[in-house]
């Protein structure tokens, strides 16, 4: 039965509780921490490879996080330093080039120690967001050993739950589950199976757009390297299965484990030490009469005023960047409200901020595809502990009070008072993403889109060979028939059509076709 069944299903036996479950689970770690060599295990070093994903970056919703070849994978985590640095190479691959796609090869070094982590290009030291730097920190914890040992920690306090599963063991069995809180805020679950090995450990981290997000990691064929035994297989997870279809983010192959190996002190940057969080930077400028790039951040949102409402494209990152967005949208166009939020597409860096427009009664303009993610997902009333927002607090009021809340582009879809117009366009012949949309007011001819294309910077040489998003955003314009004066993108800088045609060139003209005044 468990060879053919691919869900986990749990058949609770026993909850421990009182002075007998605190030796029962000292018990069960020690059991383990024996078996596995955590007892005295200080540093480890990690060596293989296999792929990783680009979480939230899937080609449509309905597909698993797009995956890259890692060709060579090292970490190397000290315990007691609480620090760990993660060096990896990627590229393409075979794997297919739809959603998130890599060019060459990619050298990422990711390094942590305490609170402080970092990402290394070269010599040069980027500080990461707290929030992400927390959770680098966190997953020191989530490795097999890891666990085990902040499990057995002075103060850890773990329970544990005796359950019988089926589907992730041949024949079922009996594997203790044991729950601790890490950091202080994130419950974390380690099953611990009948030959001491742990096969798997859950977490739960914020996200803008599952609100709760599972973080899980599977070690599975537990091999001996030494004086430890360590999984053969580090397969994660970082999605919800049952919510939604991605959630594949990584698989390693392990080819090599070196314990109590040197792990030199990571000296943390200067500039790592002392960066501190920026607040939301909102800057604006006039596109036209009435039409607004609000920028400032790493992705931008344009604001088009109508006679009795505002438009807003694109909500990206957070309800922190929405929120700011909102308030220079009301200072800009005073007195009427955003009556629609026009979504490009759904990579969570272009739809985290969804959530707080609809909160204030604005409808979703997007493609088909999305409305079911978005319905079911982004704006279901799942768990949101780790990092609530507006809808969440103020549920059931601010998420389904009123209709419609989604006006689904297929074909074309037509915004207007009567004097000023803005048309959206699905993209068709597109790699990046299946739900992708273009925004274009005709009057003034000005084009807004979102990862197609971004004027060069001034002086800059253009490209040998555009990208294959740049030429289908000129085939598609060319199929549209637009009349482009302005390239606005989400993110960089407003350019001219002289500016987008020198980087195009004839690429994306085919051989049939003439331009239609562009």
């Amino acid at each position: 039965m468990a060879k053919k069944v691919s869900a986990v299903f749990f058949v609770l036996l026993t909850l421990m509780a009182g002075t007998a479950a605190a030796q029962d689970v000292k018990a069960v770690l020690q059991a383990a921490a024996k078996n596995m060599g955590a007892e005295n295990l200080k540093t480890i070093q990690i060596t293989g490879k296999g792929w990783i994903a680009g979480v939230g970056q899937s080609y449509s919703p309905a597909d698993d996080w797009p995956r890259f070849e890692v060709t060579t994978y090292t970490r190397t985590i000290d315990y007691d330093a609480k620090s760990s640095r993660e060096e990896l190479t990627r590229r393409q691959g075979n794997y297919p080039a739809r959603g998130q796609v890599i060019v060459g090869e990619q050298q990422l070094v990711t390094l942590n120690t305490g609170s402080y982590g970092w990402t290394m290009q070269g010599t040069n030291a980027t500080a990461m967001a707290p929030g992400a730097a927390e959770i680098r920190e966190l997953e020191i914890w989530l490795t097999p050993h890891g666990f085990l040992k902040a499990a057995m920690a002075p103060n850890a306090n773990p329970t544990m739950l005796r359950a019988h599963i089926y589907g992730d063991f041949d024949d079922g069995a009996d594997v203790a589950i044991v729950s601790i809180t890490a950091l202080g805020k994130y419950r974390v679950n380690g099953t611990i199976a009948p030959d001491n090995t742990v096969q798997r450990v859950q977490t739960w981290i914020p996200n803008p757009v599952f609100g709760d997000l599972v973080l899980e990691h599977r070690y599975e064929n537990y091999k001996t390297f030494g004086s430890v035994k360590f999984p053969g297989s580090l397969h994660s997870h970082l999605g919800n299965p049952v919510l939604h279809p991605g959630h594949n983010s990584q698989d390693i192959a392990v080819a090599n484990i070196v314990a109590n190996g040197p792990a030199p002190a990571l000296a943390i940057p200067e500039q790592v030490r002392k960066a501190t969080v920026a607040p939301v930077k909102v800057e604006s400028s006039k596109l036209a009469n009435g039409a607004y790039l609000i920028g400032g951040g790493t992705h931008n949102s344009v604001a088009v005023e109508f006679k009795d409402f505002v438009a807003v494209v694109e909500a990206p990152q957070n309800e922190e960047r929405s929120l700011a967005v909102i308030e220079e949208v009301k200072k800009l166009i005073p007195g009427k409200p955003i009556k629609y939020i026009v979504n490009t597409h759904h990579h969570f860096d272009h739809s985290g901020g969804l959530r707080t427009y609809v909160a204030q009664s604005a409808t979703i303009i997007t493609h088909p595809i999305n409305k079911d993610f978005y319905q079911n997902v982004l704006l279901y009333p799942s768990a949101r502990t780790l990092q609530p927002d507006i809808m969440s607090r103020f549920y059931p009021w601010a998420s389904f009070n009123r209709t419609p809340i989604f006006e689904p582009v297929g074909q074309k879809y037509v915004l207007s008072d009567g004097t000023r117009t803005m048309e959206m366009y699905p993209v068709t012949q597109l790699a990046h993403a299946a739900s992708m949309l273009l925004a274009y007011l005709p009057a003034e001819k000005i084009l807004i889109n979102a990862d197609l294309y971004s004027p060069p910077a001034p002086g800059a040489t253009p490209p040998a060979t555009p990208n294959p998003s740049t030429v289908s955003l000129r085939r598609n314009i060319q199929r549209l028939k637009l009349d482009v004066a302005q390239h606005v993108p989400i993110h960089g800088r407003v350019g001219t059509n002289e500016e987008f045609l020198a980087v195009v060139g004839k690429a994306g003209a085919p051989a049939s076709t003439t331009s239609s005044g562009n």
